[in-house]
């Protein structure tokens, strides 16, 4: 396994194994397999994609440090850049399909809803997050500065999850929010406990 991954090709199959969600939700839209309210189904995926993702990008660190394997570590960068790419399709999809691309009623809905206000912030996290993700902007922060940003991932953990409870409320359906919350809780846990050990 661990030589699988020092391969060269593991990356770039690991980014198109990233993709494959996007191109199966392209693929459902251009055959009309959406279901009966296809705008929906689409905010919906691409928000639980943007979940999963996240919860990924967070378990690099702890399986490197339960397996010993040093190689998953190049795969974080990617990873946190497909959470962007998921999180950047939900907000097209809600700003679309939800809003027309009218920039007044989507002002207006972000201050009136406030889990749309939770999401947004956590989408501008990531946003500074992607843009400093490359070598150039690590040496231009500085690595220390550059790591204390880039623990803004557990903001975003924290929003996401908020944004989801948040929108499920009106339903009273949290079973796949505290999925989510259960996961997320714990791979912070970790890493609180980690820093508490740590000499």
């Amino acid at each position: 396994m661990r030589g699988l991954l020092r391969h060269p090709a593991a990356w770039w199959v690991l980014l198109l194994l990233g993709c494959v969600p996007w191109a199966w939700l392209l693929a459902q839209t251009l055959q009309d397999q959406l279901g009966p309210n296809p705008a929906e189904a689409l905010i919906r995926a691409t928000g639980d994609w943007t979940l999963r993702s996240l919860c990924l990008v967070l378990m690099v660190t702890p399986l490197r440090t339960w397996l010993g394997w040093p190689e998953l570590l190049r795969f974080r960068r990617m990873l946190g850049l497909l959470v962007f790419g998921y999180a950047s399709l939900h907000l097209v999809c809600y700003a679309w399909f939800d809003m027309g691309f009218n920039l007044a009623d989507t002002l207006q809905d972000l201050l009136k809803r406030p889990f749309i206000w939770l999401g947004f912030s956590a989408f501008v996290i990531l946003l500074a997050l992607a843009a400093t993700s490359f070598n150039r902007a690590v040496r231009w922060l500085g690595g220390r500065r550059w790591q204390l940003l880039h623990r803004g991932v557990y903001a975003v953990a924290v929003l996401a999850v908020l944004h989801f409870w948040w929108m499920r409320a009106g339903k009273q359906d949290f079973a796949e929010v505290l999925v989510y919350a259960g996961i997320l809780a714990g791979l912070l846990v970790w890493r609180v406990m980690r820093f508490v050990r740590r000499p």
